[in-house]
């Protein structure tokens, strides 16, 4: 498999935030969000087989692994690596971008799954598997990344057209007025969290924090 790094810091993100977590971002997306953050793992990579990572990983004092991209889910090793790790005692969150089949890395009580449905200012709604949202239990989330009041609105929709079962995060894109969304959210009584990017926060726009 190809991978763009491997690193060992905090969650920044959903039900893990602030937790310790080893980091493995494989390369290769799908999808070409307006304000991706990771460009940078498009394409760059070095190949390296499930064992080696899984030895990578088993270094860290720390049985948390975020494996993200990317999208993960393009490369088959990945299913191979989440059986791995898990063999290895590790709990797993899958970071996918909503446009992958997840149907092959639910149901193991280890391993959460950390779905985004992309809202239309990142360009790539259309290509959303809106199926995966009913495989999704209350052990795994929702994440919408919002930039704008359409998106605000678009996953309201979501919200109600799909009823999940996970808990849904709206995470406003980094520079994006978060009291706004946060007003928004409670004047509508809307069942959801406010999400933060809290490694930017500590550490701002870096990689491999």
């Amino acid at each position: 498999m190809l991978v763009n790094e491997i690193f060992y810091s905090l969650q920044g993100e959903g039900r893990w935030i602030g937790l310790r977590n080893v980091f493995v971002r494989l390369s290769g997306c799908n999808l070409r969000c307006s304000f991706c953050d990771t460009k940078y793992a498009y394409e760059d990579g070095v190949k390296r087989s499930v064992d080696e990572v899984v030895e990578k990983v088993s270094g860290f004092s720390c049985k948390k692994v975020c494996l993200t991209g990317g999208e993960p889910l393009l490369q088959t090793e990945s299913v191979e690596l989440v059986r791995a790790l898990r063999q290895k005692g590790f709990l797993v969150l899958v970071e996918t971008n909503g446009s992958c089949d997840v149907s092959e890395v639910v149901g193991d009580d280890g391993v959460v799954i950390s779905l985004d449905v992309k809202c239309p200012s990142s360009g790539m709604h259309e290509k959303m598997v809106f199926e995966n949202i009913a495989l999704l239990s209350e052990k795994d989330q929702l994440k919408m990344v919002i930039g704008s009041r359409a998106d605000y609105d678009y996953a309201k929709e979501i919200i109600k057209r799909f009823s999940p079962s996970a808990p849904v995060f709206l995470q406003p894109v980094w520079g994006f007025n978060v009291r706004e969304l946060a007003e928004w959210i409670v004047k509508d009584d809307l069942e959801v969290r406010l999400g933060l990017q809290l490694h930017k926060l500590v550490w701002g726009q870096k990689r491999g924090v």
